[in-house]
């Protein structure tokens, strides 16, 4: 068994975990990497979920599902005519599979472009040493891991129902959801986050008869109101059917399908029946494994690892960042986690700015946010001016076809400092980077008013949003 001495060595390697090893390696520290993802052929596919079963495989289908509702409803406005338009989903699922690879062996490059040490396997805790810990990687190729600093990104799995356990045949997670062979007749969704609307659009486009349950009563309670409503009726629209405020009772999965009976708002019985489900009820802090007793690294009651403002954990030498920790579960902030973490051990003064974290849904319309929503500010108190501006009056998106939805800034009622920017519509993922950029140089909304933004473009719904906050829009 081999061992090696390291400065640091991150223990995982999905946002967090490899661009931490790249960043400690370009400070001048000997670092090493330790992933247990496999790919099909058992080789080392590491990226995380993000990679594997999140963010990049659904942006793949999402993709391919949006091309095959375009041509089924929107190309004939346009003057293209298709004839036998059809749907072949195991071609679709190796696009995204191909998608996946060519990350995963991307990331592997980065590393070792980086001399970054790269091990394949499961990373776990031995003991504390003198001058650092030891780690121990189980694999294929077994190793004994010697490091003064210790990064742990171990990220987050998947949460099951109480007593319905993922057999991603017909009982789904997000990994399942992204491998579904062929488009089901009906699909039952249980959560309308973030996973569940994204993977719920997917097979809706296809074809799906899609029903999502809720337990809560509101839509997008952490999107702002007035976006959660417009997202609402969209999706309403497409035929995408939400229930809110149900209780689901006990799921039955059987051969042919899946039973889930649910009390909706008002009290009344009812029993979904569909072929598959897919339960999106939020995500578990991956520390099963890691072994955190053998050298005192305190977890809470969730699992999670507890660390303070800076990511630093119970064990001084020992820190963690992205899903495993506090915060939202999202790959950006893994990644500015990650990066403040690395200068922080080689002396530097990493910081992450929490209150500019954005937050982006992919369905159609894209859902996007930065900072405070009205009712955050109002339920703190503080006044402020909101101003708001259709797509329906901007130029490239009627050029589109796609003028759902809007963009809204919220600004200081007295100094005008732009406290939030929520946009449901067009391209809001890239849209939202001007709100988190104007937060972070303290802008006001002015100050985004009096930028030239080029014409015709969906950015100019923001320099008019941000000029509605001043009441003097010039194209609504």
């Amino acid at each position: 068994m081999a061992h090696q001495n390291f400065d640091v060595v991150v223990i995982g390697g999905g946002p967090g975990g490899y661009i931490a090893a790249i960043r400690c390696a370009q400070l001048g520290l000997n670092t090493a990497c330790i992933d247990e993802w496999k790919n099909a052929a058992g080789g080392p596919a590491p990226g995380g979920t993000c990679t594997n079963v999140g963010c990049i495989p659904s942006k793949a289908l999402l993709q391919s599902s949006e091309h095959y509702e375009h041509a089924a409803r929107h190309f004939a406005e346009h003057g293209i005519g298709l004839k036998d338009l059809s749907i072949d989903v195991a071609k679709m699922v190796a696009r995204k599979d191909a998608v996946v690879k060519q990350n995963n062996d991307g990331i592997l490059y980065l590393l070792k472009k980086n001399k970054v040490a790269f091990f394949h396997g499961r990373g776990s805790f031995v003991k504390a040493v003198e001058g650092g810990f030891d780690v121990k990687v189980a694999g294929a190729a077994e190793a004994t891991l010697t490091a003064r600093q210790v990064i742990v990104a171990t990220g987050s799995t998947a949460r099951a129902l109480p007593g319905l356990p993922f057999d991603e045949a017909r009982v789904l997670s997000n990994d399942g959801a992204l491998r579904i062979g062929a488009v089901p007749k009906k699909l039952g969704v249980i959560g309308s986050g973030v996973i569940g609307l994204e993977m719920g659009s997917v097979w809706r486009r296809l074809g799906a008869e899609v029903t999502v349950l809720e337990a809560l009563p509101d839509f997008l309670g952490a999107a702002d109101e007035q976006v959660a409503k417009e997202a609402w009726k969209a999706f309403a629209k497409q035929g995408l059917k939400i229930e809110l405020g149900v209780k689901v009772g006990e799921v039955k999965a059987g051969k042919k399908g899946v039973s889930v009976p649910y009390t909706d708002a008002k009290g009344g019985a009812h029993t979904l029946e569909v072929d598959q489900l897919i339960v999106s009820i939020g995500r578990v802090p991956n520390t099963a494994g890691l072994e955190a007793q053998a050298v005192g690294l305190k977890l809470d009651d969730r699992g999670a690892v507890v660390v303070d403002d800076d990511c630093r954990t119970s064990v001084p030498g020992i820190w963690a960042v992205g899903d495993v920790v506090r915060g939202p579960m999202l790959a950006h902030k893994a990644e500015e986690e990650g990066v403040a973490v690395a200068e922080r051990i080689a002396g530097q003064h990493g910081h992450v700015n929490f209150n500019t974290i954005p937050w982006v849904i992919y369905t159609s319309p894209e859902i996007a946010w930065v900072g405070q929503t009205e009712q955050q500010l109002k339920a703190a108190g503080r006044a402020y001016r909101a101003g708001s501006f259709p797509f329906l009056a901007n130029g490239r998106a009627r050029a589109l076809g796609d003028t759902t939805g809007f963009v809204k800034i919220l600004a200081d009622a007295a100094t005008d400092e732009i406290l939030g920017m929520h946009i449901v519509g067009p391209m809001a993922s890239e849209l939202i980077a001007e709100g988190v950029v104007a937060m972070e140089f303290k802008a006001s909304s002015e100050d985004l008013a009096r930028i030239c933004h080029a014409h015709p473009s969906l950015s100019e719904a923001t320099k008019e949003a941000a000029l509605a906050v001043d009441k003097r829009t010039l194209n609504f």
